[in-house]
């Protein structure tokens, strides 16, 4: 059986700090793409980014979800059979993609979520609200979809067929919660693996933020309610 052709996506915004190291510790054995898409950064992240060897793409509109469409859309270019997304300011453990990847080719499931919920997570690394939100977002989506999860970790990978048959649109904060309440919906075949997770490098845009974490609060609420009909 050949080895499929996997493309990691990473969205970037201001991670000059962090990105070389993301990079630098993805497996490349496995992985034969990967993806670092601007998000209309204004320090170095595309050099740094560029130097430790990402396909490096610009999206001028800035939004999670903007971003992470750029990444698929060349993806697919690169005939691409899985997709991993992966955040840019090192607090995943990119050594851990093949635990993300192996459901998919043990079981043939179609999404893996790497949970922090069940992994180690470093002290500090979640904020409370982040816990919270993840917590009452999971229990929200088992209520009106009837799906088992503990959290909305952007760390996944998925069949590129897959993720085509999921039409994603969200720009913003809802992404996550899209891809999984859709992948739901469609029956998919989808479980979660314990991942750890650390402090990450900088500050981050969402929950560093009140407006970013009151905002991504309400989109990830709406987004349950949204997909409901």
């Amino acid at each position: 059986m050949s080895k499929p052709i996997i493309t990691v996506i990473i969205p970037a915004y201001n991670e000059e700090q962090s990105i070389g190291k993301v990079v630098d510790d993805i497996p490349r054995s496995l992985v034969k793409h990967v993806i670092v898409v601007n998000n209309n950064s204004n320090d170095s992240t595309v050099e740094v980014a560029k130097k430790a060897g990402a396909i490096v793409l610009d999206e001028p509109r800035r939004g999670y979800g903007w971003a992470c469409l750029k990444g698929i859309e060349h993806s697919k270019k690169l005939n691409t059979e899985i997709v991993v997304f992966l955040d840019g300011d090192y607090s995943d453990y990119p050594q851990e993609i093949p635990d993300v990847l192996a459901p998919i080719f043990e079981t043939d499931m179609d999404m893996v979520i790497g949970s922090r919920v069940l992994g180690k997570r470093e002290k500090g690394s979640l904020t409370p609200q982040q816990i919270f939100g993840n917590w009452l977002a999971t229990k929200l989506i088992r209520l009106f979809y009837g799906a088992r999860f503990t959290d909305l970790g952007p760390f996944r990978a998925i069949k590129a067929e897959s993720l085509e048959q999921l039409k994603m649109s969200d720009k913003t904060y809802g992404w996550t919660i899209e891809m999984q309440i859709k992948a739901a919906k469609h029956k998919m075949n989808f479980c979660e693996v314990p991942v750890n997770y650390k402090k990450r490098i900088g500050v981050s845009k969402v929950s560093g933020t009140i407006k970013g974490t009151v905002l991504a609060g309400i989109k990830i609420i709406f987004a349950v309610f949204k997909y409901r009909f």
